[in-house]
């Protein structure tokens, strides 16, 4: 393992080695077995919860971190995005975290670097470590996934994050369908519905995504409040169901999951940003130590 650019470039043995080293993590046992190693983030477009919790995940385990101003950049001053990172690879770091909002960036980068690279997002593409994250919540509460359902609703024909889950959360058994309007939808062969409401009664869990509006080239849909009326996920919705809500961030409250639903015990939001912490220190264990 040198990169991790998409969940399918770790193999299942891997992906659950990085699963039990998050449990232990998760209990507070650390190591400093990055120290003395050096971690670049270059994030080109906006982000609060992964840029933090790859920070402090490489600060927990002992790595100095280094990043990178985007906007006093070069790469403003015409400098190329190959470029930056081959001068950036130049002076010796051992792994350089990538978001952009160009799907396949990392991929490039990842072809003239030594350094490994994380891709942190790209585009519409992947977040593999997003899906890793969602994995080992699921798996931390259901135990064993196979064969459980989950509903992933929203704008997923323009979501990393459900490229991924689609992906990871398959090779792990999962029954997924996937739920939005039509213009939502990517082509696919997994089960497909319009309406929640279809399939509420015969799933485990729920993974709520963002409207992806900055990626929208027209405006999709009337309003987010007409979006909200059909697949926000709502108190009415799930009532006294068994089972478990989850939403990568930033939530647009009332319009993906409304106000009780999120203070409800069975949303895992918030377990999800503490879990991202433990997910990201065990794949930089894997890929740098």
């Amino acid at each position: 393992m040198r990169h991790l650019i998409r969940t399918d470039d770790f193999t299942t043995e891997q992906i659950l080695n990085v699963l039990g080293d998050a449990e232990h993590y998760l209990q507070g046992q650390f190591d400093p077995l990055l120290k003395e190693k050096i971690i670049i983030t270059l994030f080109f477009e906006n982000s609060t919860r992964t840029k933090s919790s790859f920070e402090i995940a490489a600060k927990r385990l002992g790595a100095e971190v280094v990043h990178l101003d985007v906007q006093k950049s070069s790469t403003k001053k015409g400098e190329s995005l190959v470029d930056t990172a081959a001068n950036l690879d130049a002076m010796g770091p051992h792994a350089m975290i990538v978001r952009h909002a160009h799907a396949g960036v990392p991929n490039i980068l990842a072809q003239h670097t030594n350094a490994s690279i994380i891709n942190a997002g790209d585009g519409a593409h992947a977040h593999p470590t997003q899906a890793l994250l969602d994995l080992f919540t699921l798996k931390r509460h259901f135990g064993d996934v196979k064969g459980k359902k989950i509903a992933i609703i929203g704008d997923i024909k323009n979501s990393r994050v459900a490229n991924s889950n689609i992906e990871l959360l398959t090779r792990f058994g999962m029954d997924i369908t996937l739920v939005a309007p039509p213009h939502f939808l990517p082509d696919s062969h997994l089960k497909t519905t319009h309406n929640i409401r279809d399939v509420i009664d015969n799933v485990d869990a729920i993974m709520s995504l963002r409207t992806q509006t900055e990626r929208h080239s027209h405006q999709t849909y009337g309003s987010l409040k007409d979006y909200a009326s059909d697949f926000c996920v709502t108190h009415e919705l799930i009532h006294d169901k068994d089972i478990i809500i989850l939403h990568p961030g930033p939530v647009h409250r009332n319009i993906d999951i409304d106000d009780t639903v999120l203070k409800d015990s069975r949303c895992k939001v918030l377990e999800q940003v503490r879990n991202g912490v433990a997910i990201r220190m065990a794949v930089l264990k894997a890929l740098i130590t």
